[in-house]
């Protein structure tokens, strides 16, 4: 099970580049550090836009980053979805949000 983040454009077209796959077992991590709102339920939380969660992005990867670990300790114990796979998931989301703040964020769980 994953979680599939991708943005669409004004057209309705999915952007190209903007698709990003993450395990579901990474969700705990997500949590600690803010952004699983953002992210694995956005359309449940008023994120309709990409705009609109790039603060939260940001505040959760500095969390991340200034603490590693404590962040690694919500890895999972089968491997799939660990830390190091996570921050660069969220570095990525982060940079197409901030380059397409107009598109609409679409998931799948």
């Amino acid at each position: 099970m994953s979680l599939d983040f991708y943005l669409i454009d004004e057209a309705g077209a999915a952007i190209h580049d903007c698709y990003f796959n993450i395990t579901h077992n990474l969700g705990a991590m997500a949590s600690e550090a803010g952004i699983y709102r953002a992210l694995w339920r956005p359309e449940e939380n008023g994120f309709e836009k990409a705009g609109q969660i790039i603060d939260t992005l940001r505040a959760g990867l500095a969390d991340l980053k200034a603490r590693p670990g404590h962040f690694e300790q919500f890895n999972a114990p089968n491997g799939w979805g660990k830390y190091k796979h996570f921050v660069p998931f969220v570095e990525n989301v982060l940079a197409v949000c901030e380059a397409y703040p107009n598109a609409k964020i679409e998931v799948s769980r």
